[in-house]
């Protein structure tokens, strides 16, 4: 999300230190993307229906519904860094974050603030005020896919990491050059509970069976000390680093939000309408899945059920995707 109006308070811009040494690449069966190979690196799902939604956590998760899904193949890990660079040298593509707003948009806004960028995760003190984002996070200019902490830094040895800093239209355009699409919601909640219908994770019942974190989420209090526990602290894992579930798929929970198709509506009924449109801005489409920043006394939105609303006009630091072929 970069500096429009729904960002009024999170407009400070700051430098931002260079992203951590890039953490050991884990097995996960990567595919190189291939316009010629539309399912290479996929898992079919069968389909069939399931119970959408949940109850007692957010209300924008409610109620829960039967839903039914036709056979689909999805990606079995998030699309990585090596991935979408493929896309960009074969196509010449730029992200949202590498242009500048469009004035037509946002009118009024002063031109510092219309300069490619991109939402950046920086951290905050211990004792912040959580009712106020613009603490830990930071609109950076120079900040996309190729620079994810901002100028200075660089996804050199990086390779397998997801891609970051994407937006939906981003996202879309690497889907469409596969002759894919991005997943329903339906479809993406359907992938990530592996089978597990009614599971409240898409591992079951049980937050860590083992006493071990079983994806790439925030354990500590948000957004001041991640102690770790899963390997990772504040930052992305690569692509493959957790056991996959039920169905092979890696990173449905945790790690970095994915774009789906849908726009974001108040409840756990998806949709194409305005429901997602963002007052006289693009429309707002939904992400799932929750990320490396998800605590369970903040965000906790790294169940098959959470849902959240995208930004609009670019990416971030944790938002990435992944593609989908309907039969």
């Amino acid at each position: 999300m970069r500096a429009g109006p729904l960002l009024a308070a999170i407009l400070a811009l700051a430098p931002v230190a260079c992203a951590p040494a890039p953490p050991k690449a884990c097995q996960a069966n990567l595919a190189t993307p291939d316009p010629t190979h539309p399912r290479a690196g996929m898992v079919r799902i069968a389909g069939g229906q399931f119970q959408m939604g949940a109850a007692g956590v957010r209300p924008e998760e409610g109620p829960a519904h039967p839903v039914t899904v036709g056979p689909f193949w999805i990606d079995r890990t998030e699309v990585t860094n090596q991935d979408y660079a493929r896309f960009v040298a074969a196509t010449g593509y730029r992200t949202l974050a590498e242009r500048p707003l469009d004035p037509r948009l946002y009118p009024g806004l002063p031109p510092a603030q219309m300069r490619p960028s991109s939402l950046v995760f920086v951290g905050a003190k211990p004792g912040v005020d959580r009712g106020d984002p613009s603490a830990w996070w930071r609109v950076i200019p120079g900040a996309d896919w190729r620079h994810p902490s901002g100028p200075g830094s660089h996804i050199k040895g990086r390779d397998t990491l997801p891609v970051v800093h994407v937006g939906y239209e981003d996202a879309l355009a690497y889907a469409h050059w596969l002759g894919r699409d991005l997943p329903t919601e339906a479809e993406w909640e359907y992938a990530a509970r592996g089978g597990l219908d009614g599971a409240a994770y898409v591992w079951g019942q049980q937050k860590q069976p083992g006493g071990k974190p079983l994806a790439n989420t925030w354990q500590g209090v948000f957004p001041s000390v991640d102690a770790g526990a899963d390997g990772y602290k504040a930052q992305a894992a690569p692509a493959g680093c957790f056991k996959p579930n039920g169905y092979g798929l890696y990173d449905m929970a945790g790690n970095v939000w994915e774009w789906t198709r849908d726009l974001f509506a108040p409840n756990a009924q998806p949709t194409e309408s305005a429901l997602g449109a963002s007052p006289g801005g693009p429309p707002q489409h939904l992400i799932k899945g929750g990320s490396f920043l998800c605590s369970d006394d903040y965000c906790f939105r790294y169940r098959p059920a959470a849902r959240e609303v995208g930004p609009p006009d670019s990416g971030a630091s944790h938002i990435g995707f992944r593609t989908v072929v309907r039969e």
